[in-house]
């Protein structure tokens, strides 16, 4: 083709060379060069922004302790920033955590004292015989309170968040309708941030091989004192529910808290485990003997009432001294 065969009109009607429009089209090519590659780092950028802004390999684990509620539930909201909120679970702890006895009798430093002396002093005559029953009848009569004033408006805080909240105690299933009472006395409501079918499961089940009993209900897992972190694998298996990027812990024990680390960083689970130390004092100030002094004045009055209503609620029939110790003591 030679350049004069290749002319085109122009509006004036007068002939142009095709080479006139090289430059134009030259420079309208680069143009279109240059928004596809800006299209393709922009489009580049967001999906690196994506990616950053759900990114679980970025959390790290964290240990601390707090005396309020409102640090876990800064601690959660910048969790939801690094990724999905359905994949960040909070895990609370019930006793000297959420909710205290109202007095040092049947508290969970009370319980703990009792073990001791069934372990190390059993004849001594404030061991009350089973602990278990008679901490259940206490449960009964006796009422909680929250361990910090907003305690329950800092937890809704949390399941405002969208993210799965459930609490995990080492209570045992005999002490369900007490739990369930005083939860919802003192404003706490797991059930519609639980994991799981809804409700939970109406049957006790043994979430572990040789294990006891446990009872998962409207978002309250009661595990009868087995290890917590297993427990909530167990839990999470059965109810199916993927492996989360992070789990926050909440627990006045630092037992509870470890089993928690030991069982999911093996499953290199990040876990920010808080240890909560608002109770401590009450903790270190407990006054046994005064807890022996209120347990007289009321094992009568229980076991009478046991006797009138039935064992339905509560069963002191196991809760006596050890039968050692009575024959020792007899002439």
């Amino acid at each position: 083709m030679t350049l004069r065969n290749s002319c085109k009109t122009s509006v004036r009607g007068d002939t142009v060379p095709e080479w006139r429009n090289i430059a134009p089209m030259r420079n309208k090519n680069i143009i279109y060069r240059q928004l596809i590659l800006l299209a393709a780092v922009f489009l580049t950028a967001c999906t690196v922004n994506i990616k950053t802004d759900h990114n679980s390999a970025s959390v790290k684990a964290l240990d601390r302790e707090t005396a309020n509620l409102a640090d876990v539930t800064r601690d959660v909201i910048e969790l939801v920033d690094q990724v999905n909120k359905d994949k960040v679970l909070v895990v609370l702890d019930i006793d000297n955590t959420l909710m205290a006895m109202e007095q040092g009798l049947g508290s969970d430093q009370w319980y703990d004292w009792q073990k001791y002396l069934n372990e190390n002093d059993l004849c001594n005559p404030d061991n009350v015989g089973n602990r278990f029953a008679v901490q259940g009848a206490l449960y009964f009569v006796s009422a909680m309170r929250n361990t910090q004033k907003d305690g329950p408006e800092q937890v809704r805080s949390i399941q405002g968040l969208g993210v799965p909240v459930i609490a995990l105690t080492s209570r045992g299933m005999e002490y369900q309708l007490q739990t369930f009472r005083e939860l919802r006395r003192n404003g706490y409501d797991f059930s519609y941030s639980s994991i799981g079918p809804a409700g939970g499961y109406e049957k006790p089940f043994v979430p572990v091989a040789d294990g006891r009993f446990s009872l998962y209900q409207d978002g309250v897992f009661l595990t009868a004192g087995q290890h917590k972190g297993k427990m909530l694998l167990a839990l999470l298996e059965k109810t199916q529910t993927p492996m989360p990027d992070v789990i926050v812990m909440v627990d006045d024990k630092q037992k509870n808290l470890d089993h928690i680390k030991e069982t999911f960083t093996a499953l290199k689970v990040p876990v920010h485990a808080w240890r909560y130390n608002a109770e401590d004092a009450n903790v270190e100030n407990f006054d046994m003997q005064q807890a022996a002094i209120q347990w007289q004045k009321l094992e009568s009055h229980l076991r009478q009432i046991q006797q009138v209503l039935g064992p339905d609620n509560y069963n002191l029939d196991t809760a006596k001294r050890p039968q050692e110790c009575t024959e020792a003591e007899s002439p």
